[in-house]
């Protein structure tokens, strides 16, 4: 476990794999399988006294401490409001069509679900949390984990940010392989211009419909449109500056460790895990694919106006995988720019993931 640390602390100094993740869960992993460190150390805690009133409170590991506050599924709503501070949904509300991409890409969750059931012999529960992966959304992993299945948080986490971290590596064959050099360098037209009337309603009507809909969502699609209404009132700003900057960034530090120690030799060297990585590749691929696939159905249908490549940004790790889409759709045609309009997919898989862990919240908690 220290050499898999120290390889992850590697990738992200060395080779730039989303650093603010992967450094602070390598060093959590590293510290914590550090012989006699007690870094995490699971002794009883006021969490656990109260689930079960028959244990004493005692003192812990101080990141086992922090670690509690995944437990009790706190941290990522906080990161959530803190990326619904720094989100613009104007991409998404001037091309609602977007939406159909960003829920596309969710396909690699229930595709993933279905294999971990039939194929690994995990339970409903278990298969949930690992599908989950495939939204390409760390906090929507641990929320879901936490709720579901508290034993596979530290492999799931890891996988799940391991994955977030690897897509200017993944996307890219699969995105080249389901398209055509003719689709990759389909220029679309500009954007029309989002008012603020649209983007200060966008975020309350969504909290609305989907939470009347789907209450089990409500903790991460009300945290996320918090921040975003924070963002675009226009009479928040130190609010919104205090989410999408100190509070995410501190809750980023204190998740990362806690989520990295958690991932002790044991416990994580085990086959499962190899098999959580597997499964965890195959929904990330899956979710590509799925929002690929339709974007070249799009394309179709509208006289190919609109570039397949933005369907692969459905996945929701915000902006890595809409800047991929400019990257590949770059490559082949110099003047095409579609960062703005991989955006509109890309922060509706935002969505998608937080709606995508409720429907499996409320089926099998």
């Amino acid at each position: 476990m220290i050499c898999v640390a120290l390889l992850f602390l590697y990738l992200a100094i060395r080779r730039g794999f989303e650093p603010l993740l992967l450094v602070p869960i390598a060093f959590g992993m590293l510290l914590s399988n550090l012989p006699m460190s007690g870094i995490f150390e699971h002794t009883v805690t006021a969490f656990d006294a109260y689930i079960d009133p028959s244990k004493t409170e005692t003192t812990g590991g101080l990141f086992y401490l922090f670690y509690s506050f995944n437990k009790l599924g706190i941290f990522p709503p906080l990161i959530f409001l803190g990326i619904g501070a720094m989100t613009d949904f104007g991409p998404l509300i001037a091309n609602p069509k977007s939406l159909l991409l960003g829920a596309a890409a969710q396909f690699g969750i229930f595709t993933t679900f279905l294999g971990a059931v039939l194929f690994c012999n995990f339970n409903a529960q278990e298969a949930a949390s690992i599908g989950i992966i495939g939204g390409a959304d760390g906090p929507t992993a641990i929320f879901l984990t936490t709720k579901l299945a508290p034993h596979l948080l530290g492999a799931i986490a890891v996988a799940a940010y391991s994955y977030m971290a690897l897509v200017p590596v993944i996307q890219p064959p699969i995105m080249k392989l389901l398209t055509t050099k003719k689709e990759r360098i389909i220029k679309m037209e500009q954007l029309r211009v989002v008012s603020q009337r649209e983007k200060i309603l966008f975020p309350i009507m969504v909290s609305v419909i989907v939470i009347l809909i789907l209450p089990a969502a409500s903790s991460l699609i009300g945290m996320l449109m918090l921040g975003n209404l924070f963002k675009e009132s226009g009479c928040t700003a130190r609010l919104s500056e205090t989410a999408s900057n100190a509070l995410i960034n501190i809750v980023t530090i204190l998740l990362g460790i806690s989520v990295g120690a958690s991932a002790q030799g044991p416990s994580f060297l085990v086959l499962d895990t190899i098999q959580i990585i597997v499964l965890g590749v195959l929904a990330f691929a899956v979710g590509t694919a799925g929002g690929v696939l339709l974007g070249k159905l799009m394309c179709v249908l509208s006289g190919g106006k609109i570039n397949p490549l933005i369907g692969s940004a459905g996945v929701s790790a915000v902006p890595m995988a809409a800047r991929v889409s400019q990257k590949v759709g770059q490559a082949e045609n110099p003047s095409n720019f579609l960062l703005m309009h991989a955006m509109g997919p890309n922060v509706a898989g935002v969505i998608g993931s937080a709606v995508a862990a409720g429907v499996m919240l409320s089926m099998f908690s």
